[in-house]
């Protein structure tokens, strides 16, 4: 059974693409990691890096070469001060040199050492292989990013079934919907309980409660930045940010000096009713402005996803509960990551393999049932959320313009958070005994759906607004 933690689903990372940047750049690291392992490293010569499917189509909007050479240049992009990135790019361009992994220097011209291959592989949408010249001969290891920042390397045994196996130690594995409510109701715990105590299993208390609390704040970080920056977004779309006019209209005239005194400040302010679905388009604008500025966000479960999940939680501490503490935003994050794994274990999270509905239905889903356990779902309730929300997504298509994460793709995520709050809302009125259709089926009927689409439909700027509207239109 797939043993997926909350922090596989919750990674920091830089932007525009969880599967187009945050994947590239982890499977750099990875071959790098690769080629000191086996005594390789100090033997290079030169590097080359061929992109396939998806990754190659809409490679250049998403940032994947750049990400790639960051990657190869040794930088983390948990840590990395994102206003360096254009710099150290620039170096490479114009030296046609890159530091390797900071320690030796290697010719490199990006335009020739990084190759945009059209054709696909068959084990997954988004591949891309390193090659490396040692004593005069290619040394070639191929991965896959497939979403969330997930990276792969291709299985002889397993690559015909198209399936990644990993060995679970978690007290109560969890591969779908009714095994999640059978642990709930076997040990009397809610969802966020049951999953306390598989992560409790892997690591102690003290870092999970770190972590949840890093990953928080660089949401809200995220949030802040968002607001408070104006301006056109880079790509060649000039998308202006909405977010800071947004919240021009909306903030009040308290005083902050930080995003933590920034949450406090909206809490003190009075909101209007009207103004309610404005805020949380807001929360939910900030974040993807930020991530396609190659800003640093949190998946949830993508990048292209990434503000679902924030929005909604600002949602419920400034709407819902001003009384809300970590307690809180440990528990929604809990059921959130849950979730999103059940989904990534019965169908999939990457929109080169499902289109949107597997990125922006799936952090709807997150966010609405980690919503309704916080408004006091029960563990069926909260499922009962994920599947409104999720029912609603199917079939949405991923057709950026330009291969940028931009349009459609921002203001998909204000319409996901809003679609959240109102599937939390209906589920908590819904007795679970009338359900029609449980999540276990959504999940499975998303994973079908995934297949049925047209490939020109999943991230590939081929098919819908990718070709309905063209870079000279905007």
């Amino acid at each position: 059974m797939e043993c997926i933690s909350v922090f596989d689903m919750l990674k920091i990372g830089v932007g525009p693409s969880s599967s187009h940047t945050l994947g590239p750049w982890r499977a750099a690291e990875r071959w790098i990691k690769e080629l000191k392992e086996t005594n390789k490293f100090n033997k290079v010569e030169s590097i080359s890096v061929d992109l396939f499917g998806s990754l190659s189509l809409t490679g250049k909007g998403h940032a994947t070469d750049y990400a790639i050479m960051l990657g190869l240049s040794g930088a983390n992009p948990e840590t990395i001060p994102t206003e360096t990135i254009g710099d150290i790019i620039s170096k490479i361009k114009s030296t046609n040199s890159i530091s390797f992994n900071g320690e030796k220097d290697l010719p490199f011209t990006p335009e020739t050492n990084i190759v945009f291959n059209r054709k696909f592989l068959p084990f997954h949408a988004n591949a891309l292989q390193f090659s490396a010249t040692i004593n005069g001969r290619k040394s070639k290891s191929t991965y896959y990013s497939i979403g969330g920042g997930f990276v792969v390397q291709e299985e002889r045994k397993i690559s015909k079934a198209n399936k990644i196996i990993f060995y679970c130690t978690f007290p109560y594995p969890i591969e779908t919907g009714n095994d999640l409510l059978k642990y709930c109701n076997q040990l009397n715990k809610s969802i966020s309980e049951v999953v306390l105590e598989n992560e409790k299993s892997i690591r102690p208390i003290e870092t999970i409660d770190f972590e949840l609390n890093r990953v928080w704040n660089t949401m809200l970080e995220c949030m802040y930045i968002g607001c408070h920056t104006e301006g056109n977004l880079p790509g060649g779309l000039n998308v202006r940010r909405r977010a800071f006019d947004t919240y021009q209209t909306l903030k009040g005239d308290l005083p902050y000096n930080s995003p933590q005194e920034w949450l406090e400040t909206i809490r003190k302010t009075e909101v209007k009713f009207r103004q309610i679905l404005k805020w949380v388009s807001c929360f939910a604008l900030s974040v993807n402005e930020v991530n396609a500025s190659l800003g640093r966000v949190v998946t949830a479960p993508t990048n292209g996803s990434a503000g679902v999940i924030p929005a909604v939680l600002m949602y419920y501490m400034v709407i819902e509960n001003h009384e809300a503490n970590f307690s809180h935003i440990k528990q929604f994050l809990l059921v959130a990551g849950e979730i999103g794994s059940i989904f990534k274990k019965g169908a999939t999270i990457s929109a080169a393999m499902g289109g949107c509905q597997a990125e922006i239905g799936v952090s709807s889903a997150m966010a609405a049932a980690a919503l309704c356990e916080l408004m006091g779902g029960s563990p069926e309730q909260v499922l009962v959320a994920a599947e409104i929300a999720m029912e609603h997504h199917l079939g949405l298509t991923c057709d950026p313009i330009g291969g940028l994460v931009q349009i459609p793709c921002i203001e998909r995520n204000a319409m996901g958070a809003i679609k959240a709050i109102n599937a939390a809302e209906l589920a908590l009125d819904t007795n679970p005994e009338n359900v029609k259709v449980p999540l276990d089926k959504v999940v499975a009927t998303m994973w079908e759906t995934a297949k049925d689409m047209n490939t020109k439909y999943k991230e590939t700027s081929e098919g819908g607004l990718a070709v309905g509207v063209h870079l000279s239109d905007c």
